[in-house]
């Protein structure tokens, strides 16, 4: 097989383009080929399809994937034409998306690499600049976001997670069933949430079956204005509320030691991670040496039990008895004159309708915080981002469940 047609063949080139010649030049390391249209060739505007006069024609080239050592170049003169509603406009290339100096299959070659390194490795792996890799993840972004279909999510959660340091987060919409990222937007208020749900039908939003937060206002108000029946949806994570009882156990253990040891005594000493710790993630052996310490007449102990009891308190399947379990844990949290144990019942009697419902939903934010710790990996490995544009676009590439390849391409860069 003659150059021509092994190029024409494994580039996929069709009529009436063509194969013009194929060019090697071993000092400089590459392969160019040249490509042509066939003489008389219809030209139609790519953006009507309307067949239009040829106006003039311009030398562009792509990058394609190397052929065996040797770096590979496409090269041709693609004609424009003289539309009579859009103007002179370029006409369409089969191998390449608008815009691209690269072929589709290589721009599906560096998603794949994409999927497996940070940009700056993948710019070193395939000798290209930062900003031509981060071009290629921005149009498969774009692309995938385009082609994603209207989503219906019946359960989903909702999330802050942090940009930069000094409280500079984005907030996180995700899909729980489906376990991808439905929306990324600036900062942690109102309208941020408030984007995602007017990109909602009222059918949509009426599907909605919950939506798992922590406590934070501004969601709240967002989702109440939002989604029909919402204070009968919004489930205010576990996950958040064992924090705010494991909290409020430190800084009484905290207040306890200090206490002790102005009267020489170390009971508390070295006890810190004990408390926190959740007993089911115990050894029978920590268990046992947990004991004493449990069952003591210590203060610490006595908020301990409280926030067991209130942990205890998530199996429920029926509203009416959530309820009575959790009015009786409010009673407790009160009389315990332990001040960082009431402040935290205060703040549960407020949210406790949210609480119940993520009871009774068996709803919560695991799957959000999952997602949370998936983006905190991505910047530990890009090792932060220049601004919020980016680091929106790395969230949607690797959490969005996007479809990212170039039209005509299909994962691992094979042409469909």
């Amino acid at each position: 097989m003659r150059d021509k047609e092994l190029y024409t063949q494994i580039l996929g080139i069709r009529t009436p383009w063509q194969v013009a010649d194929v060019e090697l030049s071993v000092e400089a390391g590459e392969v160019k080929v040249y490509v042509e249209q066939a003489p008389g060739a219809e030209q139609r505007c790519p953006k009507c399809g309307k067949v239009c006069p040829g106006y003039d024609s311009r030398r562009r080239q792509w990058r394609h994937l190397d052929t065996c050592q040797f770096k590979t170049l496409l090269v041709a003169d693609v004609p424009r034409v003289e539309c009579p509603e859009h103007g002179v406009v370029t006409v369409d290339v089969p191998w390449s998306e608008p815009g691209s100096g690269f072929t589709a299959l290589f721009e599906a070659l560096v998603i794949d690499w994409l999927r497996e390194a940070s940009v700056a490795a993948v710019s070193r792996r395939l000798g290209l600049s930062w900003n031509a890799i981060d071009g290629i993840m921005q149009r498969a972004v774009q692309r995938g976001l385009a082609r994603r279909v209207a989503v219906q999510p019946t359960r989903i959660g909702v999330d802050e997670t942090a940009f930069r340091k000094r409280h500079d987060y984005v907030t996180v919409v995700s899909d729980q069933d489906g376990g991808t990222v439905l929306h990324v937007a600036d900062d942690r208020g109102q309208e941020s949430l408030s984007a995602y749900y007017d990109t909602l039908s009222e059918q949509q939003r009426a599907a909605i079956e919950s939506v798992s937060m922590d406590m934070w206002p501004a969601y709240i108000r967002a989702t109440l204005d939002a989604v029909p029946q919402a204070r009968e949806k919004i489930a205010f994570d576990k996950f958040h509320v064992a924090k705010y009882l494991g909290d409020a156990v430190d800084k009484v253990r905290r207040c306890e030691h200090r206490a002790l040891l102005a009267e020489g005594r170390g009971d508390l000493m070295r006890t810190k991670h004990r408390w926190l710790m959740n007993p089911r993630n115990m050894s029978l052996r920590q268990w046992r040496g947990f004991r004493a310490l449990r069952e003591s007449a210590l203060k610490t102990a006595r908020a301990w039990a409280i926030k067991e009891f209130g942990m205890s308190l998530w199996h429920y399947s029926s509203r009416t008895w959530a309820e009575k379990g959790w009015q009786r844990w409010l009673g407790w949290a009160v009389r315990s004159r332990l001040e960082p144990v009431k402040k935290v019942a205060r703040t549960i009697k407020d949210h406790l309708w949210g609480i119940i419902n993520a009871v009774v939903l068996k709803a919560d934010n695991g799957g959000a915080e999952s997602i949370n710790s998936r983006i905190k990996m991505i910047k530990v490995r890009s090792r932060g981002f220049r601004n919020k544009e980016r680091f929106r676009n790395a969230i949607y590439f690797h959490l969005g469940g996007l479809d990212l390849y170039p039209a005509g391409v299909k994962q691992q860069g094979l042409p469909t």
